[in-house]
C-alpha cells in the first residue's frame, strides 16, 4: 500500500510511476477524489457527533414542557449520526479498494517499459563453454539428469500430474548440497535461518501483494481459507505483522527454507520439459526488514549475496535491471540474475531480488520505532538458491561421457565428490 500523505503532497510522482509501469495513471486521481470524499465524510460525522453530545447534555436541562421535543430531536439526531457513520464507513471502504489497486511507486532509476525493456547491468562468471570445440552437442538438463539417475519426471506425472517430478539419488543430494550451501552463506552474513509455514491466511497473502494481478498463480484451499505460498517471502513478511520493530542497529535479516507452490497459469507449452517451470520446488529466500533510507543499500547487499552464491556454483550469468512494467505490484525496484542455458542458447532467470519499500509493511502494519515516532519499515527479498538452479548446473557442468562435474562450492556438501558419474 502506498503512502497516502505522500500521494496528496506530490501526486505527479505516482502518476509518473504508473506511466512507467504502463498502468492506468487515472487511478491516482480516483484515489485522491476518494480520499477527499472520505475526509469530508469523516468530518461531517464528527461534527454531527459533537452536536449529538451537546444535545444530550441539553436534554437534562430542558424545561418539562420542552423535554419531549428535545428527546424527539435527539432520536432524529441519533439516526443522522448513524447514517453519517455508515457513509463514512462506505467512503473508507471505497478508498481502501482503490488504494489496494495501485502498485508501489517505482524507485528512481528503474527502467520504464515492459518485460522486454530490462537493462543488462553486467555479465559475470565463467564464459559459456564452446561445446562444439569440445566435440559434442550439449544435452538438456532432463537428459543429463536422467543419465545420472537424478530426475524422474515420468513417475512425478504418474503420482501428481503434469509438471511434478522426483529428485532422486545424486539429483536429490545435489539439490540438498546447493540449498545447504546457500543457508550457510546466509548465516555467515548475519541472516537467521527459518523453516517457514507454506500455508498462510488471505490477510498475509494479500498483504504481501500476491492476490492482485498474480492471484491466478496461487493455489487456494477454500475449505480451510488458506493459500499455498510460492515463496517463503510471504511467511517471512507476515512474521512481524502488527509489530513495532527496533531497527536502530540495522536491518533484521531472515533466510527462509521452504517448499514452494505455483500454478504456472497461462504458461502452457512454455518450458514444460523437465524442471524449469514446475508446480513445486524448494528455495532458500533472503528477507530483510530495514529502515526505508537504508533499504537501497540493503537491496545491493542482497544482490551481492546472490552473485556470491552463483560464483560458488560456477555459472555464467548476467544481472538485469527489471523494467517498471514487469516489477510486480509490491516491488519498487527488482534485479534478476540469469544463468546461461547451453541447450537453448539463452539466459534463464535463477534469482530475483526486490525492494518493496514500505508497500508490504503498510498493509501488514509492520513499523519501526524512531526517536521522533513510529514509521513503516521497508521490506526486501531475494532468492539465494532454488531447484531451478539445477537446470543450469547440470547443463553447464555436463561432460561428453554423460558425467557432471560438481562445482567447487558444493563439493564439501557431497563429501568431497568431484564428478557425478552416469548410472549404467
Amino acid at each position: 500500500m502506498i503512502d497516502l500523505r505522500a500521494l496528496r503532497d506530490n501526486p505527479e510522482v505516482a502518476r509518473a510511476s504508473q506511466r512507467a509501469r504502463g498502468a492506468d495513471e487515472s487511478l491516482v486521481d480516483a484515489i485522491l477524489a476518494a480520499d477527499e470524499k472520505r475526509r469530508a465524510s469523516l468530518q461531517a460525522h464528527e461534527d454531527k457527533r459533537a452536536e449529538q453530545k451537546a444535545l444530550s447534555k441539553a436534554i437534562g436541562q430542558a424545561a418539562p414542557e420542552d423535554r419531549q421535543a428535545a428527546l424527539d430531536n435527539a432520536r432524529a439526531m441519533a439516526e443522522e449520526v448513524k447514517r453519517l457513520a455508515a457513509e463514512a464507513e462506505a467512503t473508507e471502504a471505497e478508498l481502501t479498494r482503490l488504494v489496494y489497486q495501485i502498485d508501489n511507486i517505482i524507485e528512481d532509476g528503474a527502467p520504464a517499459g515492459g518485460e522486454e525493456d530490462f537493462v543488462v547491468l553486467r555479465t559475470k562468471g565463467p564464459a559459456p563453454r564452446d561445446f562444439a570445440a569440445e566435440g559434442f552437442t550439449p544435452k538438456d538438463h532432463l537428459d543429463v539428469g536422467e543419465a545420472i539417475g537424478g530426475i524422474d519426471t515420468k513417475r512425478g506425472v504418474k503420482v501428481a500430474g503434469s509438471r511434478f517430478y522426483y529428485m532422486t539419488g545424486m539429483g536429490a543430494r545435489l539439490e540438498l548440497a546447493m540449498l545447504n550451501c546457500a543457508m550457510d552463506l546466509a548465516v555467515a552474513h548475519g541472516f537467521t535461518p527459518m523453516m517457514t509455514p507454506t500455508l498462510v491466511t488471505p490477510e498475509i497473502m494479500g498483504g504481501t501483494g500476491f492476490l492482485g494481478e498474480h492471484s491466478a498463480e496461487v493455489y487456494h484451499l477454500p475449505a480451510d481459507e488458506l493459500y499455498l505460498t510460492g515463496t517463503s517471502e510471504v511467511a517471512l513478511a507476515g512474521y512481524h505483522k502488527n509489530e513495532i520493530l527496533d531497527l536502530s542497529d540495522g536491518p533484521i535479516r531472515y533466510a527462509g527454507w521452504s517448499t514452494c507452490y505455483r500454478r504456472e497459469a497461462g504458461s502452457y507449452g512454455k518450458d514444460t520439459r523437465g524442471i524449469i517451470r514446475v508446480h513445486q520446488f524448494n528455495k532458500v529466500e533472503m528477507f530483510s526488514y530495514a529502515p526505508l533510507e537504508e533499504s537501497f543499500d540493503e537491496h545491493k547487499r542482497l544482490l551481492a549475496l546472490e552473485e556470491e552464491m552463483l560464483a560458488k556454483v560456477e555459472l555464467p550469468y548476467r544481472v538485469i535491471d527489471i523494467a517498471a512494467g514487469d516489477l510486480g505490484s509490491s516491488a519498487a525496484r527488482k534485479f534478476d540474475c540469469e544463468a546461461w542455458l547451453p541447450s537453448q542458447q539463452r539466459w534463464m532467470e535463477v534469482t530475483s531480488t526486490s525492494n518493496c519499500t514500505t508497500f508490504q509493511a503498510r498493509r501488514l502494519q509492520i513499523r519501526e520505532r524512531r526517536g521522533n515516532g513510529i514509521v513503516p519499515a521497508a521490506t526486501l527479498n531475494g532468492t539465494l538458491a532454488t531447484t531451478r538452479w539445477l537446470v543450469a548446473i547440470l547443463e553447464n557442468q555436463q561432460q561428453a561421457d554423460g558425467s557432471v562435474v560438481v562445482p567447487q562450492g558444493l563439493r564439501p556438501y557431497l563429501g568431497g565428490l568431484e564428478v557425478i558419474e552416469p548410472i549404467s
